[in-house]
């Protein structure tokens, strides 16, 4: 009989996304052959357990967020996939979001919604949150639009914050760079009356369902795809153990959204007719809506909406309508096990075929590589 190799998880199991990580490390354990799981009960970069330096197992995956944990784990000699952008451990590979297309989906939500003033609240003690600021500028610079940015040496300025929110052009739409820092932005704008998401939309990461539900007012994130960022940084360690070499690189996973709630439900375009078509469209491109249905419900000509709402949005009507069935598509693909038939019926495509062949042109993947990538198969 196989003896079942030893794996320690040195991550915690105090917030979503940690959670997220071990839901997938725990699906590949179960697709694939079993280990030996020694889960110790952490906050995010509390010390490492003591036992580790006396254990003898066969690998670990780790959060490796401080110098401690990062020495800990490295005197271990044991193979190590981190799950962590901090890079403690320049030497072994580690198995993170991507941070850059977390800025582009934050970016185009956002410029979606017709804001043209963007801003980015980070915190500069993580390179994750440095990462999401440069991308973000960068992708709001394509469009046109300076970013305003606001990176707290502390957790606690307080003032600092009110006072960067006061001097923001309103409307403003604020990219926060993960759901704890959204809800700090939100407490304040509350503090000093500034109306979310009227004056100041908030977008977060990591969609926590029970952070997002409980800020007021809900708090719009965007969805990281932990589980397959677990399930690839187990696939990796079961490779070293094994005995393969594995390069100390990058292996970056997409999010597979944004989840949208009150906290930027609402349209900042100066032009009601063309913020009245773009609200159409996004409640109704799911249900099957037409350029037809949209002219029905906009007292304009077809050749005067296209001219405006391509002014306003800088895409076409029949561009939104694909685009937003598309992330309806990439949101029940990951999500559930619908047949492709279903999904088109919920997406708003008439046939499962047209949705396969407008999937592939806009994500590049077809909707059953897509599937298998975000469930980490």
């Amino acid at each position: 009989m196989r003896k079942r190799r030893a794996v320690a998880l040195i991550i915690e199991t105090s917030n979503a996304y940690a959670r997220g990580l071990l839901s997938g490390i725990m699906a590949y354990v179960r697709q694939h052959q079993p280990w030996s799981i020694h889960l110790p009960e952490l906050g995010r970069g509390d010390t490492p357990p003591r036992w580790l330096s006396k254990w003898r197992g066969d690998g670990i995956v780790a959060r490796i967020e401080t110098a401690e944990i990062a020495k800990a784990v490295a005197r271990t000699r044991l193979p190590v996939v981190d799950v962590s952008a901090a890079r403690h451990i320049k030497t072994i590979p580690w198995v993170e979001t991507d941070d850059e297309a977390i800025a582009r989906i934050a970016c185009d939500h956002l410029l979606g919604r017709g804001f043209r003033t963007l801003a980015f609240c980070g915190e500069p003690r993580f390179n994750w949150s440095r990462g999401r600021c440069e991308h973000f500028r960068r992708f709001a610079a394509k469009a046109g639009v300076e970013t305003r940015v606001y990176e707290a040496a502390t957790a606690t300025d307080r003032r600092d914050l009110q006072a960067w929110v006061r001097g923001l052009p309103k409307p403003a739409g604020v990219f926060a760079c993960y759901d704890i820092k959204a809800q700090q932005l939100l407490d304040v704008c509350r503090e000093i009356g500034v109306a979310v998401p009227e004056e100041v939309a908030v977008l977060g990461v990591d969609n926590d369902p029970l952070l997002c539900s409980l800020t007021t007012p809900p708090l719009s994130s965007v969805i990281p795809n932990t589980h397959r960022t677990g399930y690839e940084a187990a696939a990796l360690l079961e490779r070293m153990m094994g005995g393969a070499r594995v390069a100390p690189s990058a292996h970056l996973i997409p999010p597979i959204g944004v989840e949208t709630r009150q906290s930027t439900d609402v349209l900042a375009i100066a032009d009601r007719d063309i913020a009245g078509a773009v609200r159409f469209i996004r409640e109704h491109a799911s249900d099957g809506a037409t350029i037809a249905d949209l002219l029905r419900a906009v007292p304009l000509s077809r050749r005067v909406l296209e001219s405006r709402y391509k002014k306003a949005t800088g895409r076409t009507p029949h561009e939104d309508l694909v685009r937003f069935r598309i992330d309806r598509v990439k949101q029940l693909l990951a999500e559930t096990d619908h047949s492709l038939e279903r999904i088109a019926a919920l997406a708003g495509f008439d046939h499962p075929e047209y949705m396969s062949v407008a999937f592939k042109r806009e994500s590049g993947k077809t909707p059953g590589q897509f599937r298998s990538q975000a469930k980490g198969r």
